[in-house]
């Protein structure tokens, strides 16, 4: 092993930072934790989180990138490198936040922005391929920081047969399971993912998949109708109807997905701006006002959010633990709570971390893991073939 890295895996407790870009596209996420062991033994103590906010030029342009609707090699060339700065930027200002300096961070965590996912094999010279795209240049992170960085975490468990997510299952697994109680954690970025940790499970016993859209739709739906990034609190879903032909519609989009037993995963190559202009064409036919479009685009990822729990998570939770953006559509949690009575919603702040900083932790956990050389997967999520130790290391 590089002397190195052994130095920093066999200190008591590490400083680690955390990087995310989600879905949403709304900033680049940092955590800051400290971990302490590693595998089953680990422990976290979240000190602090921010965002990142992405300008209007970059989300636009990253939005058209992770479409397809155009790109390239010398965008997503300048992407890549554009995203490990901006990586760079968000570590350096949560170290201000935190009144760390940078030189006591011992690593981090990227997962990056997908740009492209393709779970599902397609012809490629002249064979069936699949694979999966994350940028945001970690050599351009490691250089800035001074210490090693873990990234590119999705092409491992790719290579193993798996779908390449939901990769945080693992470390919630590791934080959060329960020996008397079966709980579930739900996600809602610009995907929602759910993982079910029923009571006393082991890694084997793990339950997680993409239920559909998160904010994905809503957010389109917004911006078209709206003029607006998001629906601030659903409030204007809260002021529409609910049309139940188009709610019934929009399932007859989904339903081969829907009813997919995991593991599974899907992003924006299925609810891309196509999906989106069909959806609002449609909208338009029946004569929907635009608040009517977006509490029925709400209700539906609630109800997809359920069904995915109703149909695929056994047992059933008996608390939901809720995080990302969704989180603050208080318009969405009334939906699901309303489709879930049996099951006690609740806020991810509950569990003693910001709901809005759990992905990027999890990162820096996965990161501890690659570099004590640990399989960091989860096969019963992803449907791998093996636990694999993923992600790659810059030093």
């Amino acid at each position: 092993m590089n002397h190195y890295l052994e130095k920093i895996i066999t200190k008591p407790k590490k400083l680690a930072l955390g990087l995310m870009s989600g879905t949403s596209l709304d900033g680049m996420d940092a955590a800051l934790v400290e971990i302490e062991g590693a595998g089953f033994s680990t422990r976290i103590r979240f000190l602090d989180f921010l965002t990142l906010p992405y300008d209007d030029a970059l989300r636009e342009v990253l939005m058209k990138a992770v479409m397809g609707e155009e790109g390239g090699s010398r965008l997503i060339c300048g992407l890549n490198f554009l995203l490990g700065d901006i990586g760079t930027e968000a570590a350096l200002a949560l170290c201000r936040k935190a009144g760390i300096e940078k030189e006591r961070v011992d690593f981090a965590g990227s997962h990056g922005q997908t740009i492209y996912h393709l779970n599902n094999p397609v012809s490629l010279g002249g064979r069936k391929i699949r694979g999966t795209l994350q940028i945001g240049e970690a050599a351009v992170i490691a250089e800035r920081l001074g210490c090693p960085v873990v990234s590119d975490f999705r092409v491992r468990d790719m290579a193993a047969g798996g779908q390449g997510a939901p990769l945080v299952p693992y470390t919630e697994y590791l934080l959060y399971r329960r020996e008397d109680k079966t709980i579930a954690l739900l996600n809602i970025g610009g995907i929602a993912n759910v993982t079910l940790l029923p009571a006393g499970c082991g890694p084997e016993g793990i339950t997680a998949f993409d239920t559909g859209p998160g904010n994905m739709v809503i957010d389109a739906a917004a911006r078209s109708l709206l003029g607006t990034p998001y629906d601030d609190e659903g409030r204007a879903a809260a002021a529409g109807k609910v049309h139940k032909g188009f709610l019934e519609l929009m399932f007859t989009f989904d339903r081969d997905y829907l009813e997919r037993p995991p593991p599974k995963s899907t992003g924006r190559e299925r609810y891309n701006a196509d999906y989106v202009r069909k959806l609002l064409a449609r909208s338009r036919e029946i004569g929907l006002e635009a608040n009517d479009v977006l509490a029925t685009v709400t209700r539906y990822t609630a109800e997809t959010i359920a069904f995915g729990i109703r149909r695929f998570c056994s047992p059933p939770p008996e608390e939901l633990y809720v995080s990302g953006g969704g989180l603050h559509n208080k318009t969405l949690l009334r939906f699901i709570r309303e489709l879930l009575p049996g099951c006690t919603v609740r806020a991810g702040d509950e569990l003693g971390m910001p709901a809005d900083a759990k992905e990027a932790a999890a990162f820096a956990m996965l990161a501890n893991e690659t570099l004590h050389g640990l399989c960091n997967n989860a096969p019963a999520a992803t449907g791998a073939s093996h636990p694999v130790v993923m992600g790659k290391i810059s030093l």
